[in-house]
């Protein structure tokens, strides 16, 4: 779950109207320039006329000098100590267009004096002790179009501006970063997005950022424990989850080693979080490996955007009387988050956050996993296993659960160069975090202590940016099923990696139709990984370009990426093309190809580890039945797997190669009277070289009589028996190999709705083909296909008024078939499920304080209410009821509020689970 103010994490509309025209603070705080592309950016030369109304070009001085803000942020009466003697003073007030007053609107003031400040709770606003002169103001917020008002004279008196009118913003509004790396409107990205408003923040009762993004189409999520989230792109998710690019204000955080993302990582303070924008479907064009299948890009508001004091309180409970809980009473949730924001001068802004998390583990399966034929394989058949218990006692059969704590703590310094010569961003912070991760090699338990931290510097001055950062991971996670032959104890992972990316790029026009967006990077890892000892470090380099073009009503646009990694022979080239011809302002039609890839990983070329696996020999006693004492129990057999660089009985492997993934798309997107937008797209992927964890056959490494397994009590010449009767024991058994290509298709289909800037409704639904393995001749072998949830659906409302916000949303999502944990008798499906979510609160003492209670019934046909599983190894969705209590003396954000009339132990053993805070024990 999350805190927040006055808002909460939901699903997402998928709407471009949920977004308004990004303020140049806001373009800062994405990690993009300010206004650098000409103004027919959001459409042809006419329609942005029509838009932009008497805004000056966006790539204009005039636009550069309104981008940085003056003065230190005001509170909503103005109050500020001057910088030199001030005589004058302007005020006036923000209306829509039914005349009710909005609070929360942003008012930058330009002239001798630059200030900037927020409309107060009747949408009032006054800018005092100003020099004598010609001044303009620039009114925005989030979900209206901005409006200007040039040319206000200030004497010695007060000048009254007459009431500033916000109009509600279209698509045409609302502006991106993610699909080309700088600003563009939604319409005319070069990829599907949706966006993750203010208005869903504000209101949505999610608790983490897998039940947030739930809600996009196309988007598959999982949770697998309190802390484990796992989500991919139009196609099956499985556990690590590598294909999906997660960045925090264009920062990377996937884990190099493995490519994997630990959402624990991500802000847990909401109100510091400005929008959310997910790529649906590949990116390698512009942020190269790891946006195999996708891109959510979570962009945090820049300090001068809330300046004030934001705490928040959260606690809850949820049912456990369902699986391996039954009877223990409900568990805990606790969530506190503070943060302060300050404009210390003209030049600096500061702004200091931190939190902590804490639930208790959520209700573990437990019975037997039923033995089906194999979807895919109707000859074969999968399940049988029994899920191991929820309690301590022998390894291999069971491991207690675990909940999570996550502390985590940022700190944000933004200056502005003198004479327009650009800004500086300096940000650091730490995230902790603990609990289960589940792998294909069954559960690790990331211990107290583990952590990741992060430093960044970005300079950026028009369209020009720089970019630098360090991200530094080091955690202890010992196996909860799996023992390490070596010391009899649980198989360790240890991971310590540091990180160092620098970034260039710059936006120019061409001729007045070409916009030009160019850069490249450097990154570095440095790995320390006890189960890949030999792994190498590694350098990464790359270099994109993007070239935007407009022909009357079609816009093209045409980009590639070359990437070089030092574990690849070769550059790997992505290529996109996108043509997107608009038969009218508001409508678009776009015809996209696009290639991504994924470079194996440490772990994928690396992996040097051994696991005992027991082996049942009862057989043995029909050949001779004096061995029958000797076989009686099964053989704790040791195999070992290994990565892509080292030899498998002798034999050098093939060099692993990248991922690659073709995508073929035609997608639609219609406003209908600014209010309704309706979305259409199919695609076509063709996933090849998939890098797959793969079981070898026991005859290309077995043991021998030469070479007898550890341990081995029967003679030698059993194995030479077992030979030539076709039955061999695994030395090698495990390895990552290319499998051949596989073909996905899926249709997304959304419609959403603002009835007011704090009133909107979504339904979105995903249709996703089951995966076809194509012919070839290394063909993707059946066995090893997931199935994604064929048919997915959304609805929802949310509403953020004067007084009163609250959502109500339904989430379906059809069964799923899941091959991606330990062996087959682990494999089977899980039931379609149903979750319906609510919320509502209350704002007190004049909306800077809110209550807010949350509810999430999870249905299952069948079944109690609460024994929806989204995994086979997941851990069971349950009833919640949470409770927000948030205080701030912040004036309220820029579409945060609707105007008044308008509404650790050993390395080498599992720890004893810590409790939550209130908790009586480990769950």
């Amino acid at each position: 779950m999350r805190a927040r103010r006055s808002r909460g994490l939901g699903p997402n509309c998928g709407t471009a109207s949920e977004h308004a025209r990004s303020r140049t603070s806001e373009a800062q705080s994405a990690g993009r320039s300010a206004y650098t592309y000409p103004c027919w950016t959001s459409s042809s030369p006419e329609v942005a006329a029509a838009t932009l109304g008497d805004a000056p070009c966006q790539g204009s001085q005039e636009a550069r000098d309104l981008s940085r803000p003056g003065a230190p942020i005001r509170d909503s009466h103005g109050s500020a100590s001057p910088r030199h003697v001030q005589t004058g003073s302007l005020s006036g007030t923000v209306v829509d267009t039914t005349d009710a007053r909005i609070p929360g609107a942003t008012i930058e003031l330009t002239g001798p004096t630059r200030q900037t400040v927020q409309s107060g709770s009747e949408g009032e606003f006054s800018f005092r002790n100003l020099a004598p002169g010609t001044y303009e103001i620039a009114v925005s917020m989030s979900g209206f179009t901005q409006a200007r008002r040039p040319g206000l004279v200030v004497t010695t008196g007060s000048v009254d501006v007459p009431p500033v009118i916000l109009a509600l913003a279209s698509v045409a509004d609302t502006i991106v970063v993610t699909a080309s790396r700088a600003e563009v409107a939604l319409v005319d990205a070069p990829a599907t997005m949706s966006v993750v408003g203010e208005t869903v923040l504000a209101s949505t009762p999610a608790q983490n950022y897998g039940d947030l993004l739930r809600g996009v189409p196309g988007l598959n999520v999982i949770q697998l424990s309190a802390r484990d989230i796992n989500l991919t792109s139009r196609q099956a998710t499985s556990t690590l989850s590598n294909s999906q690019l997660v960045l925090l204000d264009g920062r990377s955080l996937y884990l190099d080693f493995f490519g994997l993302v630990l959402w624990d990582f991500l802000p847990n303070n909401l109100a510091d979080v400005k929008h959310i924008e997910v790529i649906r479907g590949p990116a390698s064009a512009v942020w190269g490996a790891n946006a195999l299948t996708g891109v959510v890009n979570v962009i945090t508001t820049t300090p001068r955007d809330s300046p004030g004091v934001d705490l928040s309180i959260t606690g809850g409970f949820f049912n456990r009387n369902a699986g391996s809980t039954v009877g223990r009473g409900g568990g805990g949730v606790f969530n506190t988050t503070g943060t302060v924001s300050r404009a210390l001068n003209d030049r600096f802004a500061l702004r200091v956050s931190g939190g902590y998390f804490s639930s208790e583990a959520l209700p573990r399966p437990v019975g037997q996993i039923p033995v089906i034929r194999d979807p895919q394989d109707p000859s074969a058949t999968v399940g049988g296993a029994t899920y191991p218990a929820d309690a301590t006692g022998q390894v291999g059969a069971s491991f207690q659960n675990c909940g999570t704590s996550q502390p985590k703590f940022d700190v944000r310094l933004d200056q502005d160069l003198a004479e327009n010569r650009g800004n500086l961003t300096y940000q650091a912070g730490f995230a902790g975090t603990e609990g289960i991760v589940y792998t294909g090699l069954g559960p690790f338990d990331i211990q107290p202590g583990s952590f990741m931290s992060y430093g960044k510097v970005n300079y950026r001055r028009g369209g020009l940016r720089l970019n630098g950062f360090g991200n530094f991971v080091d955690a202890k996670a010992p196996n909860l099923l799996l023992l390490d032959p070596a010391t009899s104890r649980p198989l360790q992972l240890n991971f310590s990696t540091q990180t160092y990316d620098v970034e260039a790029g710059d936006v120019m026009t061409l001729e007045s139709r070409h916009i030009l967006n160019f850069g490249g990077n450097v990154r570095r890892n440095n790995f320390e990984l006890t189960i890949a000892p030999n792994a190498k470090n590694r350098t990464e380099l790359g270099a994109y370009i993007e070239d935007s073009i407009l022909f009357n009503r079609v816009r093209f646009a045409l980009g590639a990426r070359v990437d070089k990694f030092g574990n690849l022979r070769d550059p790997v080239f992505s290529p996109r093309f996108s043509a997107t011809p608009k038969p009218h302002e508001d409508h678009a039609i776009r015809v996209s190809i696009n290639r991504a890839f994924r470079s194996p990983s440490v772990v994928n070329n690396h992996l040097d580890t051994s696991i005992v696996n027991p082996v049942d020999l009862r057989a043995l006693a029909a050949l001779n039945p004096a061995l029958g004492p000797l076989v009686a129990q099964p053989f704790p057999l040791v195999v070992r797997s290994v990565g892509s660089e080292l030899p498998v009985g002798g034999t050098a492997q093939t060099p692993l190669a990248q991922e690659k993934l073709t995508a073929y798309e035609v997608a639609y997107t219609a406003t209908f009277q600014e209010r309704t937008t309706a979305g259409v797209a199919f695609y076509l992927n063709d996933l090849d070289s998939n890098i797959n964890f793969t079981q070898l056959s026991p005859r290309l490494d077995p043991y021998t009589d030469s070479t007898l397994p550890p341990g081995w009590r029967l003679p030698p010449g059993v194995l030479t028996l077992m030979a030539q009767r076709g039955i061999f024991l695994p030395r090698t058994a495990f390895t990552y190999l290319n499998l051949g290509p596989v073909r996905q298709q899926g249709l997304e289909l959304s419609l959403d709705h603002r009835f007011g800037a704090g009133l909107s409704s979504f339904v979105n639904y995903s249709w996703q083909g089951d995966p076809e393995a194509l012919d070839d001749p290394n063909p993707f072998p059946a066995a090893e296909l997931a199935l994604p949830p064929r048919h997915r659906f959304n609805a929802g409302v949310n509403v953020n008024a004067n007084r009163y916000l609250g959502s109500v949303s339904v989430n379906y999502a059809d069964r799923a078939f899941w091959s991606d944990v330990l062996t087959s008798p682990f494999h089977g499906f899980t039931d379609s499920y149903t979750l319906v979510n609510a919320s509502f609160g209350y704002k007190w003492a004049q909306r800077r304080l809110t209550t807010v209670g949350q509810g999430h019934e999870p249905l299952e046909p069948g079944h109690p209410a609460a024994r929806v599983r989204r995994h086979p190894q997941a851990e069971r969705l349950v009833r919640s009821a949470v409770q927000v209590l948030s205080t701030s003396d912040q004036a309220p954000r820029p579409g945060r509020e609707r105007a008044a009339r308008a509404q650790g132990p050993s390395a080498t053993e599992p720890s004893p689970c810590r409790a939550p805070i209130g908790s009586g024990g480990r769950q």
